[in-house]
């Protein structure tokens, strides 16, 4: 059996903050999840004041305090399989997101792998209230839990923390809340302890809240070369064997050393959509409608992909296609000395290649078509690329079933469908 992480590791997190990502509405706007990430470092801070964590030693975890760039997947299941606390963040969006139950079903697999069958201590999970759930609306794995809200403040159990943290009168009820969660945080963490274990693949984990109402799909197209199509004059380190691989970042960034599509894939998959990653040659089919398009479509485009005739002949058909629920997201990196001699040459090409495509794009997010600049602008713009893009399928592809409705049998016509003389008369009669 796995023993308990040690003290002085600096990745072991004592707590882990699961929540529910709220879309960013507009790529220039605020972070919706701002109010999530004050909540968390009130958390670390109270906890590291509750405990003798050593200096530098992780206090919580949340992937919203990631850098970007990093292995978002492996750090997020590492820390599931080492924290000491799980702390599900209740909201009537978490309970719908196939993402955060399966971060549930990873912690709750660790402790039942962890403890023999005499063992009835009670689980590691300590809920916290953003916005209140009603009670038929949780799901058994939440249900299972006692739960004492009120132990928190009375306000607390009715308004969530959401609310006391936004609203002035508030603040104290606020502050005490947080206080006492972290308190039971600290208090769970020593009288339930749990066995670490090893990171579990979250692509092979059901949902611990059953399967979601609505299953929400995005794919990815990369146009690309792989490394074994540049044209003249293209370094080949940014690109690998499969035009999936490529990274327009690697030049600047040192985080940047997967491929971009894999880094967008795990952000997607943190909005709660399952993704498929695809070059373009192989999605070319649904792209010009040839068959029923499955899910809305981000194209991550290289510029250097219209230098290849046949990839500029692909998206030359893909762009007359004008499938509005296709968005394209142009990275460029402009310290790239291959992209400075060539950038505008491309950017010619491109305008010609994709016009209806790029001029679509700019009304959505003119950052994405005009050429963005680093992995951390990327990820700021793609959830707004991402939902504009779900807004157009739904509204163009994804069928409507009306409610059923009580069933009444049509009369069947016996005669002419105009109505007598006599009927008429009595209608055109002033006197009636």
């Amino acid at each position: 059996m796995n023993q308990e992480p040690e003290r002085t590791d600096p990745h072991v997190p004592y707590f882990f903050l699961s929540y529910a990502h709220t879309p960013r509405r507009a790529t220039d706007g605020p972070d919706p999840d701002m109010w999530v990430r004050r909540l968390y470092q009130d958390l670390c801070e109270h906890v590291l004041m509750l405990t003798d964590l050593p200096v530098g030693e992780s206090v919580g975890f949340m992937d919203g305090a990631m850098w970007t760039g990093e292995d978002w997947s492996s750090r997020l299941s590492a820390a599931l399989a080492t924290c000491r606390v799980f702390v599900p963040l209740y909201s009537p969006r978490y309970f719908v997101s196939d993402h955060c139950g399966r971060e549930w079903r990873a912690f709750a697999l660790r402790q039942t792998r962890g403890r023999t069958s005499q063992d009835t201590a009670s689980p590691a999970i300590v809920p916290a209230l953003w916005v209140p759930v009603p009670a038929e609306r949780l799901p058994s794995a939440a249900k299972s839990l006692h739960q004492d809200h009120a132990r928190f403040g009375p306000h607390y159990a009715s308004e969530g923390l959401y609310s006391l943290m936004k609203l002035r009168r508030y603040r104290t009820d606020y502050e005490d809340a947080v206080l006492l969660l972290a308190r039971a945080i600290v208090t769970t963490a020593h009288e339930n302890p749990v066995p670490s274990g090893e990171p579990l693949d979250f692509a092979d984990l059901p949902n611990a809240f059953g399967s979601p109402p609505v299953l929400r799909r995005l794919r990815i197209v990369v146009a690309a070369p792989s490394r074994r199509e540049l044209p003249p004059g293209r370094s080949e380190r940014c690109y690998g064997p499969s035009p999936v691989d490529w990274n327009p970042y690697r030049e600047s960034d040192a985080d940047a050393a997967r491929p971009l599509a894999d880094f967008a894939a795990e952000q997607v998959r943190g909005l709660d959509y399952l993704t498929t990653v695809e070059p373009l040659d192989k999605a070319v089919g649904s792209l010009l409608a040839e068959e029923r398009p499955s899910a809305p479509t981000v194209l991550l485009l290289d510029r250097w992909a219209v230098a290849d005739p046949e990839q500029r002949e692909l998206l030359g058909m893909v762009d007359a296609a004008a499938q509005p629920w296709v968005v394209v997201i142009v990275p460029w990196d402009r310290s790239d000395p291959d992209n400075v001699s060539s950038g505008a040459e491309l950017q010619t090409a491109l305008e010609k290649t994709l016009p209806r495509m790029l001029q679509r794009g700019r009304s959505v997010s003119r950052a994405a078509t005009g050429g963005v600049p680093s992995l951390a602008e990327f990820a700021d713009i793609l959830p707004t690329v991402i939902q504009w893009a779900a807004a157009q399928f739904l509204r163009y592809v994804a069928p409507v079933y009306p409610p059923a409705g009580p069933h009444f049998p049509r009369p069947r016509l016996l005669g002419p469908v105009s109505e007598p003389e006599s009927v008429q008369e009595t209608r055109d009669d002033p006197r009636l």
